[in-house]
């Protein structure tokens, strides 16, 4: 991450607490009353509102931060009072489920707890009082948290003036004063679109202008329930409700925690010609099927086109945090902006997770943000390459390496939910198949490596994960896609047909790691982040099509004792090399008394072969003209129009060849 991004990201978090900065955060060590003053809480945005992708089952919402101030302390060694903290969401809670938490003593955990949590006085922010200078520490009993048969605190000393009641205290079992710090870090317990912390220890500031501060993060949910579109986004709101044995006044108890947006660019998210110079064809780049396509060749035949994906909003791409290949961060400053797939990392708080083959860590995403491109429609015969690093277009017509960044944007990995693995490990990147042939300048080569196309669905999808990104721009992510096909157009190979790409994130429910109601809801044992597919965009990417060739017999006659002979010579029989070819004819009349059947099919007419027959058997009665539509290259035509034995009048002429089956295109004599 780059410097000046760190530096932005440490400005917010100073301003968010800039009304702070007189206070002491967590009690005062220096004493002091608030006597006769109301305990009152105040809800706030614990950062600026984070945009949320409207693909995402599993988005991160801004921190809720509560404030309070006022009220009265107790006596030193009597227990704190607790309360009940519920926040109700409009959509599902998709935080990740972590019910085999670690605990001690008596403490248990809970079925529904979850890597949400709630910390008491921003411990380990660095800023000013007693509650962040303290170490984290966790209470491991999410059902009754600091409750009677939980992890129970008792007002105590701070050691600096004895006596002052400070920050949460705790001597286990045993009431009375102690200088050791109590638990400042409790889990969620999540049920529907609800987090719930119970037991919170609500002890009210000690002086006149100190706080208490409890923040909330790491609560996921599920933006694709948002409905979002057009000039305003969605919005993901989170009400607060506060139950205790005492009063507790709460002020803006409402806010928003999540703008949503459609991650993906429908615009920018699609796939460009294969000079990289505009959008392809609407109808993919098109291939013949008597022409191969060679992905080792140095020609551009395999090109298909670079498949790209564009962020709607600068935020949309993300790496996943705490640390990739090898070097591990620790992403635990609470309110600290991280722009990545993970929140609040904390370690102390997680579970076992067989499904993924690894540990789920509160905060900790499973990868970073993963961009699909999922192919349907591939015929038998033809094989899909695609690029294991973005890249871009150089001036010679290539493919090169990104050179936005210092290192690539992106890289292909081998599955599209398989997790990373734990803090600091990078993705499983699959394997490349040496350099191309085709596209590589030689300065920069461009790596390969296939698509596994199911043989009997005709579908293969490529998954690549962001590895770097920027958050203070719109990111577009480039990749190279190829085709690669032997013709043999008398076999009908490849089928004709058109190749479609959806482009998406991953995972989503097509892949089948989860269903669309599963994915949407908390779990212990799904990957994070995951998407639906609800929004995912698709494009023809390539058009294979028949070998054709169209002749036109302009006059076609058998009127008042005439009748025309008509004869169709497939030439792909020939000295130059020419793949042999064999196809059927549809013959289209068009004028007066013009057949019943219209087109008739000839029989398929083997290359070498000559194809002939009458106009009196094809169409009696008929006068006008006739275009026929070969299924074979170099088809060639010729039509004799006489009189019942050709004793007055005959004449013969060539059939006129198309350039093109379009009506605008020019006709011309095959030479």
């Amino acid at each position: 991450m780059p410097d000046f991004r760190k530096l932005i990201i440490a400005l917010a978090v100073v301003a968010l607490f800039a009304g702070l900065a007189s206070a002491q955060v967590g009690g005062n060590p220096n004493g002091g009353t608030n006597a006769g003053t109301t305990f009152t809480c105040g809800v706030t945005n614990g950062s600026v509102t984070p945009t949320l992708r409207a693909e995402g089952y599993t988005e991160e919402a801004g921190d809720i931060v509560i404030i309070c101030s006022g009220g009265q302390a107790g006596a030193v060694g009597t227990i704190i009072p607790t309360a009940n903290i519920t926040l109700f969401f409009n959509t599902t809670v998709t935080s990740r489920l972590l019910p085999s938490a670690t605990v001690t003593g008596n403490q248990t955990g809970s079925a529904n707890a979850s890597e949400a949590l709630l910390l008491i006085d921003e411990p380990g922010s660095g800023l000013v009082g007693y509650g962040p200078a303290q170490a984290q520490s966790f209470c491991g009993n999410p059902g009754v948290g600091a409750g009677p048969g939980g992890c129970v605190e008792w007002i105590g000393t701070s050691g600096a003036v004895i006596g002052a009641p400070v920050a949460q205290q705790v001597v286990s079992n045993v009431a009375g004063p102690s200088t050791t710090p109590g638990a400042n870090v409790f889990q969620g317990i999540t049920s529907g679109n609800q987090v719930t912390f119970n037991g919170i220890p609500v002890l009210p500031p000690t002086s006149s202008g100190d706080t208490r501060v409890f923040r909330i993060t790491n609560v996921r949910v599920n933006a694709n329930g948002i409905t979002a579109g057009g000039a305003t986004p969605g919005s993901v709101t989170a009400s607060i409700s506060i139950n205790s044995a005492t009063s507790i006044a709460i002020t803006n108890s409402t806010l928003t925690v999540g703008f949503v947006q459609q991650g993906l660019s429908s615009t920018g998210t699609l796939l460009r010609s294969n000079g990289n110079t505009g959008s392809a064809s609407s109808s993919g780049t098109s291939y013949a099927q008597c022409s191969s396509a060679s992905v080792t060749s140095t020609s551009a035949t395999a090109a298909v086109g670079v498949l790209q994906f564009q962020e709607n909003f600068a935020t949309a791409f993300k790496i996943r945090g705490g640390g990739q290949n090898g070097v591990a961060v620790a992403q635990n400053v609470p309110g600290f902006i991280y722009n990545s797939e993970s929140n609040f990392i904390a370690p102390y708080v997680s579970s076992a997770n067989g499904s993924l083959g690894t540990t789920g860590v509160a905060g900790l995403a499973d990868y970073a943000t993963r961009l699909k491109a999922t192919f349907t429609n591939v015929p038998s015969g033809v094989s899909l390459y695609v690029s294991t690093h973005d890249v871009v277009n150089d001036f010679n017509g290539g493919f090169s390496a990104s050179t936005g960044y210092s290192v690539y944007q992106a890289a292909l990995v081998v599955s599209e939910s398989a997790s990373d693995g734990g803090v600091g490990a990078g993705p499983a990147l699959s394997a490349q198949t040496n350099t191309f042939g085709a596209f590589q300048t030689s300065a920069v080569p461009v790596p390969y490596s296939p698509v596994a196309i199911n043989a009997t669905t005709g579908s293969g999808l490529a998954v690549w994960e962001i590895i770097n990104t920027n958050a203070n721009q719109i990111d577009t992510v480039d990749f190279g896609l190829y085709i690669n096909y032997t013709a043999n157009a008398a076999a009908n190979t490849p089928a004709p047909g058109t190749i479609s790409v959806t482009l998406s994130y991953a995972p989503t429910p097509s892949g089948g790691a989860f269903t669309s109601t599963t994915g949407a809801a908390s779990s212990s044992t799904l990957p994070i982040p995951r998407f639906s597919d609800s929004l995912d965009i698709t494009k023809n990417i390539a058009n294979i099509a028949l070998c054709t060739t169209p002749l036109l017999y302009p006059y076609v006659i058998n009127v008042n004792g005439f009748d025309t002979g008509l004869a169709i010579a497939n030439t792909t029989t020939d000295p130059f090399g020419t793949a042999a070819q064999a196809g059927t004819c549809n013959l289209y009349f068009y004028g007066s008394s013009a057949p019943t059947v219209n087109p008739f099919t000839t029989p398929v007419v083997a290359t070498g072969t000559v194809y002939a027959n009458l106009a009196s058997t094809l169409a009696p009665g008929f006068a006008g003209y006739m275009i026929a539509n070969c299924n074979f290259q170099f088809a060639h035509g010729f039509a004799f129009v006489s009189d019942v034995g050709a004793r007055n009048l005959a004449m013969g002429y060539l059939a006129l060849i198309f350039t093109s089956t379009s009506r605008s295109a020019t006709e011309a004599l095959n030479n």
